[in-house]
């Protein structure tokens, strides 16, 4: 059985929201990730993406486009995933403000700086480059 995630990145200005996943993070601990998460029973992949955007960050994405549906790279390891990225252009709510422990920062980045990071998917700069 494959997981489904919806995961995206803020775009604002030209420059992009990345958030630093914890140390002690069960899946690529330690380095830049998009914020989002896995999809529950019964919920859609925009649902989903909402639901972690609040959870996460404090933020109701409102306008958004799917880029891209990355596999995981490592299924032997994390086990089969699909990460559905989106490209979020407009939202509401009091954020991006950190919520919860799943991140240690949040940081707005050019795409270059967010090129030169160690980042979860090397299959994101891809994406990246595509904005």
């Amino acid at each position: 059985m494959v997981r489904r995630c919806a995961c995206g990145i803020l775009i604002k200005d030209g420059r992009i929201l990345l958030a630093k996943r914890s140390p002690g993070a069960k899946l690529y601990p330690d380095v830049w990730d998009m914020v989002g998460g896995h999809q529950e029973a019964g919920e859609t992949l925009d649902a989903t993406l909402r639901r972690e955007f609040e959870e996460e960050i404090d933020v109701s994405p409102t306008e958004f486009s799917r880029l891209a549906v990355i596999d995981e790279p490592a299924p032997e390891i994390n086990g089969k995933r699909a990460y559905h990225v989106y490209g979020i252009t407009e939202w509401r709510g009091p954020g991006p403000a950190m919520r919860g422990d799943e991140h240690t920062e949040i940081h707005w980045f050019t795409l270059a700086e967010a090129l030169a990071l160690d980042l979860a998917l090397p299959e994101y700069r891809a994406v990246l480059k595509c904005l």
